[in-house]
């Protein structure tokens, strides 16, 4: 096989000898340099094709982020993309698995406000998807509307690794609600906490979509004597922590029929994006946003007609390919042809149309340039050629006759040793012939000198 491949470099090399006038080793050197493009356009061609399988973290089974990966998964699927929902306890276990090299997910929810020292400075985001309220539950005939109020119950705040959670906590912990003395904290799953706050075993809990399911605070908001807190001081948490957004619940947007909920009720929340690492594939980047646009950008509950996905920046960058695409939209191929066929189309453009913007005139150039080295070779023995002859033109002395013959001597001794390739033989042999010519004048010198 090694005879083989050295008897092909050998017919190609000497193809490129005898029809561009190369050397042999000049034709190694395009023939090297052409096949090191080729190959790097190549594998730059396999490299970036996008993934058929995509992994994203998502949340717990039944909860909203479950089920927004859901449709993101059968939108997808449509382009031939299959979405993996890896299950998780919530955003801030999404953040870990994001982090974390040796995690395979490429994308995955994350709400702010949960870093808290996480190295995420690898990490990007594709924009702002929805707000992600916090709502806080509570048995009792009272009106609450501080978090203080709630010192001295028992309070279900979520598992660890949800976003719920750690927000949770940091919200008590800023009103002085600790779980000492006669406050419990509880860290108790969606649904747990949910049953157990109409059983009355707690006085209050704490659901955000990352954990819980819209049916779950349905129910909640549907049960006698189970109220939602009005954060009196929205505007205050929102200055102190800035990840936070000041949301309205309209009156009657739950149910019309029987007013729920009965007037307008202020919540606090972080907006949720979709985080992503930064080698995801530009195309798929696309597909993610053109699925975002889809399902997160009609009006909600607390979002307005169009406000998501949105550049926004917050916690994390927004990635190039997200930043192109809400500038101009996704590129003009995947507008026009299916999700392959235009990844393919574009491959071909990006990879091989450059590598033969690169290859022809680099083709063309290497021969011009070594032809123009030839001539300038053979140009230098013509300039000596004729300051010898311009030398037999004065009166030579028999001593400055013995000085032309050596130096004739040794400008026909270097042309003989000089190589040419065949397409230069006519100015070759031309040189030796003017060679030749001037050493019969020379001889005819002497031979007159003689007489």
């Amino acid at each position: 096989m090694n005879a083989d491949r050295k008897f092909g470099v050998d017919r190609v090399t000497n193809l490129l000898s005898e029809n561009f006038g190369l050397s042999w080793g000049l034709s190694l050197v395009v023939v090297c340099f052409t096949s090191v493009v080729i190959c790097l356009a190549v594998y730059w061609f396999i490299h970036s094709a996008p993934p058929r399988t995509l992994t994203i973290t998502s949340g717990p089974p039944g909860s909203s982020f479950e089920q927004t990966a859901e449709k993101y998964r059968l939108i997808l699927a449509r382009n031939g993309v299959n979405l993996k929902i890896l299950p998780s306890e919530g955003s801030q276990e999404n953040l870990q698995r994001l982090a974390d090299p040796g995690a395979r997910v490429e994308v995955g929810f994350v709400q702010g406000g949960i870093i808290d020292g996480t190295n995420t400075h690898h990490l990007v985001s594709l924009g702002n998807i929805a707000y992600e309220p916090l709502f806080v539950f509570y048995r009792g005939t009272n009106t609450l509307s501080l978090l203080s109020e709630l010192e001295g119950k028992r309070l279900a705040v979520g598992v660890a690794g949800s976003g719920t959670h750690l927000l949770a906590l940091t919200l008590l912990q800023t009103n002085g609600v600790t779980a000492s003395g006669t406050t419990r904290v509880l860290n108790l799953d969606t649904e747990d906490a949910a049953q157990e706050l109409m059983a009355g075993t707690v006085d209050a809990v704490f659901l955000m979509g990352d954990s819980a399911s819209s049916q779950t605070m349905r129910n909640l908001l549907h049960t006698p004597g189970v109220q939602l807190l009005d954060f009196e001081q929205a505007d205050a948490y929102t200055r102190r922590f800035n990840y936070l957004n000041k949301l309205r619940l309209p009156e009657g947007i739950i149910d019309f029929g029987r007013n729920l909920p009965a007037h307008d009720i202020w919540l606090i929340g972080p907006t949720v994006e979709l985080v992503a690492r930064p080698d995801l594939n530009s195309a798929v980047s696309d597909l993610l946003l053109d699925a975002a646009h889809e399902i997160h950008g009609n009006a909600g509950l607390l979002q307005n007609q169009k406000e998501f996905p949105n550049a926004i920046e917050q916690e994390f960058p927004i990635s190039p390919d997200a930043s192109r695409y809400y500038a101009s939209g996704k590129k003009f191929l995947y507008g026009v042809f299916p999700f392959w066929i235009a990844s393919l189309l574009h491959r071909v453009m990006v990879a091989f149309i450059p590598m033969m913007l690169v290859l022809i005139p680099g083709l063309r150039l290497i021969p011009a340039a070594y032809k123009w080295r030839i001539r300038l070779r053979i140009y230098r023995f013509y300039r000596l050629l004729l300051v010898l002859e311009r030398e037999l033109a004065r009166e030579v002395t028999p001593t400055k006759r013995d000085e032309v013959h050596r130096r004739l001597d040794e400008i026909e001794k270097a042309v003989k040793r000089m190589k040419v390739p065949a397409s230069f033989a006519d100015q070759f042999y031309g040189l030796r012939g003017h060679i030749e010519f001037v050493r019969e004048k020379l001889a005819s010198l002497q031979s007159g000198a003689g007489v």
